[in-house]
């Protein structure tokens, strides 16, 4: 609703009604209201006087203004006619009033004592409406506006949560009763049910607020209801004049609203104020307990010597700086702010400044924090030094582990190289070192779970050791090797031992190519690996033969052995010793040419000794064969 209010003009006078008849009805509600005003009869009452029923009859020889002014001024006019019967006398008592008026402030504008006297009702209206203004209405106020304004501003606003009301001025605003009602259910909503009010019937509304404002509020009924509800427009005065009794009647009221209103509201303040107290110091004892009670779990944790738990107490320590102690770090700052509030409350209302209890105030909270930053720095020292000693000792435990498996492993293969004597007592040493080494399986798993608890605590680095687990492995598997190696050695030494039509010569030969073609080093030769050994000794078989070979000399697992291989060889050497099978070897070497070249004997991969003979003791070849050696001329010779 708008507060805007219209302007007036500040005489005591108004703008002329449109016809005589408006006029004449305007005084007569005027007179009725003005008589009943509550400072004229309810004052002259209150004094034993008879109270007016006529403006005109009951003012014209003046003793009632005397007595009016007498009442409202509180002052005694002194010595006046109390029964004046001359027009003199009469004009005396009015002058004294009127001298009265003026002395007041009050400034009266074209009316002498003859217009009272004379009974000018239009005038005699004007005075009363000035004093009406000058003890009634001239002392409302609100928001700097004073008088008419004043009032009609004081109306907008207590009118302003209702809807159907809408106060703009003193005339049809309150033609339907609502405004009246709206002000009474306002101030006291016990006495009428605004919301059950029939929002149409303006005579019904009227008639209750003049009712129920006279009967609680004391407020008489200056109007008639149809002065209200019939009056186009009605009056001005006598509305103000009616409304100002209901601003009087509900300042006081709203007087004992704002002293309780002051009340309530210093009570809650130390209402408040005792709420943040208690809520300050239950705050402050539990962050103080919960400081105290890390610190004794800090001060009473132990390690178990392992990295997992140093690790898990390390996690916790820094789950707590991110978590709890965060939470801490913010509950602290709430204290430091919420006793801030109270102490600024206390001192707007210049109370006595509030001391928390013993060791809750902020610097025994400073105290306990120092306290605990101080035991952050000694747990953080404590697991970081369990976690550098765990890390030192597993060093220490895989270099002792690794370090030992790798002396363990020197001293089999110092033995393998010491083994010697007759060949069957280096076979038995030789297996049984084989045995012994098969035991070092379970320790290279035990260096393997060693760098494994170094792995999982992140140890790099190892100055106690400059193995790896996979380093030993390597050394171990190298010297499995080796011990193969020297098992099938001795073993094809044996064998060839007791091959008696061989010479040492043609025995290294024969092993040497062996040794090459056994590429897995399984001491056996697959059918293509036996084909190509053959081949390269210069002993070519069809491909039947050697299916058939090869079925004759297979071991139960389909493989052709060293001992089968050899014997294999002593055959077919046995076979080869005459000259023409000699001759055929040397045709096969020299791809049928008269001679054979150096390049002819390395091609069919003879040793560098047999080459080195060949060439020294065979002729050369005829002009024309550049380094080529005449075969044929030296088997003829070493056979002649």
């Amino acid at each position: 609703m708008s507060l805007t209010t219209p302007t007036y003009r500040n005489s005591i006078y108004f703008s002329a009604p449109s016809s005589d008849s408006l006029e004449s009805r305007s005084r007569n509600v005027q007179e009725r209201t003005f008589c009943k005003w509550y400072a004229l009869n309810t004052k002259l009452e209150a004094h034993d006087y008879p109270p007016m029923t006529s403006l005109v009859k009951d003012l014209s020889d003046g003793v009632r203004l005397i007595q009016l002014m007498e009442i409202m001024g509180d002052v005694s006019l002194g010595r006046y006619n109390r029964s004046p019967r001359m027009r003199v006398q009469k004009a005396e008592n009015v002058n004294k009033a009127l001298e009265f008026i003026s002395s007041r402030g009050v400034k009266l504008t074209n009316i002498g004592p003859e217009d009272i006297i004379d009974g000018n009702l239009k005038l005699i209206l004007g005075m009363i409406w000035t004093l009406i203004l000058r003890f009634t209405i001239a002392d409302i106020s609100e928001e700097g506006l004073s008088a008419k304004e004043g009032l009609l501003l004081w109306c907008q606003r207590k009118t302003a949560p209702y809807h159907d009301v809408n106060v703009v001025d003193f005339t049809y605003s309150w033609s339907d009763g609502l405004a009246l009602c709206a002000l009474i259910h306002r101030h006291r909503p016990d006495l009428l049910d605004y919301d059950k009010l029939d929002k149409s019937d303006r005579y019904g509304n009227t008639r209750l607020a003049f009712k129920v404002a006279e009967q609680h509020l004391g407020i008489p009924i200056l109007l008639d209801v149809e002065d209200l509800c019939d009056a186009k427009p009605p009056d001005e005065r006598s509305v103000m004049t009616y409304i100002a009794s209901y601003f009087h009647a509900f300042s006081t009221m709203d007087q004992a609203e704002t002293v309780s209103r002051r009340v309530e509201k210093f009570a809650d303040l130390m209402r408040s104020v005792w709420l943040s107290k208690n809520d300050y110091e239950r705050r402050a004892k539990e962050l103080l307990a919960k400081m105290k009670d890390i610190s004794s779990l800090w001060t009473r944790a132990s390690f178990t010597g392992t990295y997992v738990d140093a690790k898990n107490q390390y996690a916790q320590f820094h789950a707590y700086k991110r978590t709890e102690k965060r939470a801490w770090v913010t509950e602290k700052q709430d204290l430091a702010t919420l006793l801030g509030n109270v102490q600024t409350k206390l001192n707007t209302y210049h109370l006595r400044p509030y001391v928390p209890p013993e060791g809750l105030a902020l610097a025994d909270i400073d105290r306990a924090w120092l306290e605990l930053l101080t035991a952050e720095a000694r747990r953080s020292r404590s697991i970081n030094a369990q976690i550098r000693e765990i890390k030192e000792s597993l060093r220490k435990k895989f270099a002792a582990i690794a370090n030992n498996f790798e002396k363990r492993l020197q001293s089999i293969s110092s033995e393998l190289a010491a083994v010697d004597g007759p060949l069957e007592e280096q076979y038995a040493a030789v297996r049984a070192l084989q045995t012994r080494l098969a035991n070092f399986s379970e320790s290279l798993s035990e260096v393997e779970r060693a760098e494994e608890e170094c792995r999982a605590a992140n140890v790099e680095e190892n100055d106690y050791t400059v193995f790896t687990h996979s380093d030993l492995e390597f050394e171990l598997k190298l010297v499995e090797q080796s011990i193969a190696k020297k098992l099938a050695f001795i073993d094809n030494q044996i064998v060839s031992r007791n091959m008696s039509n061989l010479t040492p010569a043609q025995l290294e030969q024969f092993e040497s190519t062996f040794r090459y073609f056994d590429r897995d080093e399984s001491n056996t030769l697959e059918v293509a690996e036996m084909t190509a050994a053959l081949a390269s000794l210069g002993i070519v078989y069809s491909d039947e033969d050697v299916d058939i070979i090869h079925g004759q000399l297979v071991d139960e697992y389909g493989a052709v052995t060293y001992e089968a291989f050899i014997n294999l060889l002593v055959e077919i050497t046995e076979d080869q010793t005459s000259p023409e099978q000699l001759r055929e070897a040397f045709r096969g070497i020299a791809h049928d040419k008269p001679y054979v070249t150096e390049l002819d004997l390395q091609v069919a991969m003879l040793g560098p000794g047999s080459v080195e003979y060949l060439r020294e003791v065979m002729p050369l070849a005829g002009p024309g064969e550049s380094n080529g050696y005449d075969y044929e001329a030296w088997l003829d010779h070493v056979f002649s």
